[in-house]
Formats: C-alpha cells, sequence, structure tokens
C-alpha cells in the first residue's frame, strides 16, 4: 500500500507548506537535535564493499556522550520544553535518540517547523496516538495544541525503513498513522497513555523493532562514506559493488531518500552545526566551498530549500541555540532541528 502525503490526517499542515512564517517573531527559537552522526573514525574506504558485516572500522555513530538515559528529574522532563537522551548502547545501531517535547500551557498553540535531518521518527502525541514522521526534503511545520505532550523514538538515516519494515521512501515527506502501518504496534499506544506510559511503550516497541528490523549494513557504509564526505554519488556505487539501480533502490527502502537527496541532507546538517558552533558571522563563501558547496550561491539555494531561509537568517537563528544554552553543548545537541512560535 502506498503511503504518500494524502495518509496525513485531516488538518495537519503539509511540510510543503509556507514554512517558518514566524521567523520574525522575538519568541521564536531554534531548539537541539540529536546529531546522527557524531564524529568518529570512518570506516574504510579504499577497498570496495564486499557485503560482509560489519567492517573493521569505528561504527561512524559512535556515541559516546551524554549518557543513555534522561538525566532530568521526573518533574524536569515533563515540563514545556523539548529534551533527548541516547538509547540503550545496543539500540545505537537503529535508535540515534529518544526524545520528550512538550508544548507549554496557555491559549495558544505552538508551531514548529521541522528540519531535514536524514532520520525518521516513531512518535506518540497525546490526544492522537502513534504515527510515523517519514525523512524530509524541506521543512515541515506542525502545529500543536497548547500542553501536547510529545515522546518519540528517532531512528538513524538509513535505519528507519528496516526497523519499520517497509520501504521508507513511502513515508518521505509524510506523516502517517501508525495504525495505516503497523496496526498491531499501534494498539500498544494510544492516545489515552499518561507521558509516562507512552515512553515506557514507544521504548519497548522501539527496541523491538530495532530487533526486528536490523540497517542494511551496505546502505549503512555509503551514508558513513557520505556524511564524512570520503566519496561522491557517482563513485559511491563501486565502493559498495552496487550497480547504479541498486544503490538507488537500497538507499529508498532504508532511507527514503536516493542517494543524491541524501547527501544534500548530510551536507545540511554539516552547515547547521557550523552556523551553532561559530560565535561569530561566518563568511559564508569560505564555509560553502569548505563544505562541499559549489559557491555562495549554491548554498543559498540550498538552505532555502531545506530550511526557507537564507543563509544569513540561519545562521542568526544557530547563533541563537549556542547563545541560550545552559552549558556546553554535547554532539547531540548541536544540530538544530526546528523553530517553535507560542501563541500563534
Amino acid at each position: 500500500m502506498s503511503l504518500d502525503a494524502a495518509s496525513r490526517p485531516a488538518g495537519e499542515p503539509s511540510s510543503r507548506a509556507a514554512p517558518w512564517s514566524a521567523a520574525d517573531s522575538p519568541s521564536a527559537e531554534l531548539r537541539p537535535a540529536a546529531e546522527p552522526w557524531p564524529a568518529a573514525e570512518p570506516w574504510p574506504a579504499a577497498e570496495p564493499w564486499s557485503g560482509a558485516e560489519p567492517w573493521s572500522g569505528a561504527e561512524p555513530w559512535s556515541a559516546a556522550e551524554p549518557a543513555s538515559a534522561p538525566i532530568w528529574q521526573p518533574h524536569e522532563l515533563w515540563s514545556p520544553g523539548y529534551r533527548e537522551w541516547l538509547p540503550a548502547a545496543e539500540l545505537r545501531r537503529t535508535v540515534t535518540c529518544f526524545w520528550v517535547s512538550v508544548a507549554p500551557p496557555g491559549a495558544g498553540p505552538s508551531v514548529t517547523t521541522v528540519l531535514p535531518d536524514g532520520c525518521s521518527d516513531l512518535i506518540w502525541q497525546s490526544g492522537r496516538g502513534a504515527y510515523v514522521a517519514g525523512p524530509d526534503t524541506g521543512p515541515a511545520p506542525a502545529e500543536l495544541p497548547a500542553g501536547t505532550v510529545i515522546v518519540g523514538a528517532r531512528f538513524r538515516p538509513g535505519a528507519g525503513g528496516p526497523a519499520l519494515g517497509l520501504p521508507l521512501a513511502e513515508l518521505r515527506d509524510a506523516r502517517v498513522d501508525l495504525t495505516d502501518c503497523r496496526p498491531g504496534l499501534a494498539r500498544q499506544l494510544p492516545a489515552d497513555l499518561s507521558p509516562r506510559q507512552a515512553l515506557t511503550r514507544v521504548t519497548a516497541v522501539a527496541a523491538e523493532l530495532a530487533a526486528g528490523g536490523p540497517p542494511d549494513a551496505a546502505v549503512l557504509h555509503g551514508i558513513s562514506l557520505l556524511a564524512a564526505g570520503q566519496t561522491n554519488v557517482a563513485s559511491l556505487g563501486p565502493a559498495l559493488s552496487l550497480s547504479e539501480r541498486q544503490l538507488r533502490r537500497r538507499f529508498e527502502q532504508a532511507a527514503g531518500y536516493g542517494p543524491k537527496t541524501l547527501q544534500r541532507v548530510l551536507r545540511f546538517r554539516r552547515l547547521i552545526r557550523q552556523l551553532t558552533t561559530s560565535r561569530v558571522h561566518p563568511d559564508l563563501a569560505s564555509l560553502a566551498v569548505r563544505l562541499g558547496y559549489a559557491d555562495q550561491s549554491h548554498l543559498t539555494r540550498e538552505t532555502t530549500r531545506l530550511a526557507g531561509l537564507p543563509p544569513a537568517a540561519l545562521a542568526v537563528r544557530c547563533r541563537r541555540i549556542s547563545a541560550d544554552a545552559a552549558g556546553p553543548l554535547t554532539a547531540q545537541a548541536l544540530t538544530a532541528q526546528a523553530l517553535t512560535t507560542q501563541g500563534r
């Protein structure tokens, strides 16, 4: 069954709707999100992919920080805001983080715009139940009623398709009720759970999905090469011993994108990381070349397509997240994911 944008529940805004509509609001802020690929020694790329698993190199998403359990007190975990933490070590090949988002109470809704990160999410929302957020190709706005609680498990790039047991390309740019793709699991995550029950069950369901659908090792290796800038799309097939058709099919099934689109998203995430950690306004022309864009004009076109903002405005948002952080930002919290505006 094809799961496209028509599967999106009535009233939910399309991820192609006008993004970042409140970008000039003083109450808007970028939220930190998990970095799907913390820096690590990349897998060796000198020899073609043999199909054996795993490569002897370091896991490209090895994560020594932060702790693999929530570090917040119960009253903090369920207070308004966004929080995330690493899963248990045995899940990290599939799940990049668990997270909780609580909309502030009050009269007005929260409007959140999620930026493309190459990931997909299993999400429980109070009053709605469970759904899957597929990988995005542009800014995806969503409006949440005041006081809404959301609990999520985020799948790494390339891990969502195998875990969910369906071609992830069918969920690209879509938010699909879990009953439409995994009805048995959806019954475990009804809308009337308490937030604590939802967190327990989302964690258990994510572990079940990870155990039942391990990632495609060739795709993960290809993603590690693209993320590290060790190869281009033209050379990726030979590096993995895959034909161009096989490469595209396996990437779309596992990651939801073809390799070229995923490369663009990975490069965009590197840009966000640079903008978030920069203490001064960056030289955009030099940054464009360093990150692999053809020139500054190419950088501008890409940030406008993927974030709905030109790079200078995006840099302002990214510096705000660094300035507002309570302490040093970890590798899991360096990347900006969403713009949230209260009371619209």
